[in-house]
């Protein structure tokens, strides 16, 4: 099988940066200090994740795409909690779900190396990514922030005409003072520092899902981690104005 050059020019691209990145950090580090796994781009072996990944890039060669979310589990619910909810504010938007149960940072990063974003030229793409890396494998704020900043310079390189809404991680566990709640929210503090505000814009909707007292509502995400449809009503109103704005409609 071969490839346009076109292709093979934009992968060894997105290589060479990751490669810097990865250098960065380690002059930035101990030479001794393993590389974070939250900046390694590498696929998932599961059957169902490479099924789903073929079929997205199925839809992405149809072309006709303005929107993508990007993301994990919670952006993959869209398609489950978030259908209504979808179809109401996004199927006349041209919108792609490029959410997948589990993934971690380093998962997108090597989905978006290879194919689901290539030929295409999405107007904005929203990117929430990172509560797994909480989950999962308890990464530092630095390294999942580490792995967000490494998505959001293949997505500047490879769609240098997207506008990109950077959303802060959701918040998870039922009260303020637990841990992965903290983690979740120490993550955010560091993508603020992300934004430009021209082509790349921060918004944090965590305060819409708890209540005065910082607890996580029960009836916007059951099980403290993933929206219901409410939840998911929640999210599409609060990120509604600025989407219309991003897209210029």
């Amino acid at each position: 099988m071969t490839y346009p050059r076109t292709q093979i020019l934009r992968l060894f691209v997105s290589s060479i940066i990751l490669v810097g990145i990865i250098l960065a950090l380690l002059i930035l580090t101990r030479a001794q200090d393993p590389i974070p796994a939250a900046i390694v781009s590498v696929p998932r072996t599961e059957s169902w994740w490479t099924t789903l990944h073929e079929r997205t890039l199925e839809r992405v060669r149809q072309g006709g795409v303005d929107l993508l979310l990007i993301g994990d589990s919670i952006t993959q619910g869209w398609a489950d909690e978030g259908r209504r909810i979808w179809d109401v504010y996004y199927g006349h938007r041209r919108a792609v779900n490029l959410g997948f149960n589990g993934d971690r940072t380093e998962h997108v990063l090597w989905r978006l190396n290879h194919g689901e974003i290539d030929g295409i030229a999405p107007k904005l793409a929203v990117v929430m990514i990172g509560t797994n890396n909480t989950g999962a494998r308890h990464d530092s704020a630095e390294e999942t922030a580490a792995g967000i900043q490494a998505i959001l310079t293949i997505l500047r390189t490879r769609l240098p005409g997207t506008k990109i809404l950077l959303l802060g991680v959701f918040p998870r566990e039922a009260l303020a003072e637990n841990p992965l709640r903290r983690l979740n929210a120490s993550i955010n503090d560091r993508l603020r520092a992300y934004a430009d505000n021209r082509h790349i814009f921060f918004l944090d909707l965590s305060l819409r899902f708890l209540d005065e007292q910082g607890r996580l509502s029960e009836i916007l995400m059951p099980d403290y981690l993933h929206p219901s449809e409410r939840g998911y009503q929640v999210w599409a109103d609060g990120m509604e104005e600025i989407i219309r704005k991003l897209l210029a409609e």
